[in-house]
């Protein structure tokens, strides 16, 4: 027991002055919002600074790690505009939104608002980064992450398509008629086709795509910075994280479940 009480003490302490710190970040960033021509300041420094991206449009292991490093200060700032926002919000309702209070309250909420729309490239700024950069990273990272959805749709529709096909080549040799077998005969060549369409839309993804899905992978599920990205407006913690399991786990339901029909 006595060995114990120093330990739970210290993890005490410790607790205590993560959730300060936290409060003293949050506070910190609630004044920075707060500062009059904010957000237009921010997007002056954002203008003036100048990146040019490789040719081959590869990301870096630096830059994967910059961006999550951002997400994770963008997540912060996000946290408290949003706060913002409701708060301006609430007191236009009560003082009437068409009272001078009320206006007033009103055009910072839409302000608030911006600094929510704004809070990557802030957090960028907060952190010394190259905003330009920072940009055209998020992008080629989220351009990442919707391929992985892509990839995972398309591998979901033609295991429904190959289990069609199956089911009408299956119809075709049973079929006792010229006419039902030119029927099923006409629905296999309408499938191959369409296969084949998806197939040649597959390969012409970017060569850079595939290179910063399979560099973001390094580091995390690459369906993360998309569904992250949709999070920063959710109402409730973890709703989009939730939306996205179901879809995955309902996919991976539909894929499984065609090839048993083959």
């Amino acid at each position: 027991m006595r060995r114990t009480l120093p330990i739970l003490l210290t993890a005490t302490v410790v607790f205590a002055g993560c959730k300060a710190k936290e409060a003293f970040d949050k506070a910190s960033i609630a004044h920075e919002l707060s500062k009059s021509g904010s957000t237009r300041d921010l997007l002056k420094d954002v203008a003036d600074d100048k990146y040019t991206a490789p040719a081959d449009g590869h990301l870096s292991d630096g830059q994967v790690q910059m961006y999550l490093k951002v997400r994770e200060h963008e997540r912060d700032i996000a946290q408290v505009a949003k706060k913002q926002a409701q708060e301006h919000a609430e007191a236009a309702k009560k003082a009437g939104e068409k009272s001078i209070t009320g206006l007033m309250e009103g055009f910072k909420t839409m302000g608030s608002v911006a600094d929510m729309a704004t809070a990557d490239i802030r957090a960028a700024k907060d952190l010394h980064y190259n905003t330009q950069e920072y940009l055209w990273v998020k992008g080629q990272i989220l351009a990442a992450s919707l391929s992985t959805v892509t990839q995972k749709i398309s591998e979901a529709a033609n295991a429904q398509m190959d289990a069609a096909y199956t089911q009408a080549k299956k119809a075709y040799d049973e079929a006792k008629d010229d006419t039902t077998k030119k029927m099923y005969a006409d629905m296999m060549a309408s499938y191959d086709k369409t296969k084949t369409e998806s197939q040649q839309s597959q390969q012409k993804e970017e060569p850079a795509v595939a290179y910063n899905r399979q560099l973001l992978s390094k580091y995390e599920d690459a369906l993360k910075a998309w569904t992250s990205e949709a999070a920063k407006w959710e109402d409730k913690p973890g709703e989009t994280q939730k939306s996205m399991d179901d879809f995955q786990k309902s996919l991976d339901k539909s894929v499984e479940e065609a090839k048993k029909k083959q």
